[in-house]
C-alpha cells in the first residue's frame, strides 16, 4: 500500500485517497469552434502509460477533501514530490 503525504493532513494510507488521473492535462475549450468529437475523444480516453516518473492528481477524499499533484515513479512507486494543483512539477533536489 502506498503512503501518500497530503500537503494539508500529513502522511496517510492510500485507501484514504482517490486517484484522479494524470496531472497537467489541459481540458479543451467547449466554446472553441475547432474543438470537435475527435478532440474530446483524445482528451477523455487517450492517456500515456509511462514507465518511470509520472505526474498524477490525487484527492484526499476521506480526509480534507482537497486535490493535489503527486510525482510518482511507476516502476518503484516511490513518491518523489507532492505539490499543489495549478503548479508545475518542482525541480528535483
Amino acid at each position: 500500500m502506498l503512503r501518500i503525504r497530503c500537503p494539508h493532513c500529513g502522511v496517510r494510507d492510500e485507501a484514504e485517497f482517490v486517484f484522479g488521473g494524470p496531472a497537467h492535462v489541459a481540458r479543451p475549450d467547449p466554446l472553441d469552434p475547432a474543438v470537435d468529437d475527435r478532440t474530446w475523444t483524445q482528451y477523455l480516453f487517450a492517456r500515456d502509460n509511462p514507465r518511470g516518473l509520472h505526474c498524477e492528481r490525487w484527492c484526499h477524499t476521506f480526509g480534507c477533501g482537497r486535490w493535489f499533484n503527486v510525482a510518482r515513479d511507476t516502476v518503484t512507486h516511490e513518491i518523489r514530490a507532492v505539490y499543489p494543483m495549478g503548479q508545475t512539477l518542482p525541480p528535483e533536489r
